[in-house]
């Protein structure tokens, strides 16, 4: 089972401003829907509720992820820890044949699963905007496999670059 990291980072860092993503890019949405639909997909619970609608993504499992024992979530799965949230998302694809779970952010999501990531699906922003959520990826350990630089189309704020990496076998 794959762990598949699906991310939109700015040069500087930058994942996200005030619980939203500060630029728009109509173009890379259906590329995420692409790489999620059919599959579990694990967030922490500030990027569920920053979700259109505060609704759960539709055909796939939502698995949120929160300290917060309390919590609900219509329409998604909550998990208070890793461990709980790795489970579901396991039994969840094996029951899809799903082949990858989907990690979908925030940031502290992302460094707590990165160790198990085996793959990277990034959308590199062309921009530097301002923001108060950070992510960076330390490279040495990857290995970049593709990458399609894109022009902004008419619905999209900054040009972007599809970029995949892998995890670079251990020796």
């Amino acid at each position: 089972m794959e762990i598949v990291f699906v991310v939109a980072i700015a040069e500087n860092g930058v994942i996200g401003a005030g619980n939203a993503m500060p630029w728009r890019l109509k173009s890379d949405l259906a590329r995420f829907k692409a790489l999620t639909i059919g599959k579990p997909v694990i967030m922490g619970r500030k990027t569920f509720e920053s979700l259109p609608g505060r609704r759960p993504l539709s055909n796939r499992t939502n698995i949120v992820v929160t300290r917060d024992a309390a919590y609900r979530a219509a329409g998604a799965v909550v998990a208070t820890s890793f461990a709980d949230a790795e489970a579901v998302a396991l039994g969840d694809a094996l029951r899809r044949s799903a082949a990858e779970i989907a990690v979908i952010g925030g940031a502290e999501i992302f460094r707590q699963w990165l160790d198990r990531a085996d793959r990277l699906e990034i959308t590199e922003v062309h921009a530097r905007p301002d923001g108060d959520t950070h992510f960076t990826i330390d490279k040495a350990q990857w290995d970049e496999v593709a990458r399609v630089r894109h022009p902004a189309g008419p619905e999209d704020s900054t040009d972007f670059s599809y970029v995949t990496y892998r995890r670079r076998p251990s020796h």
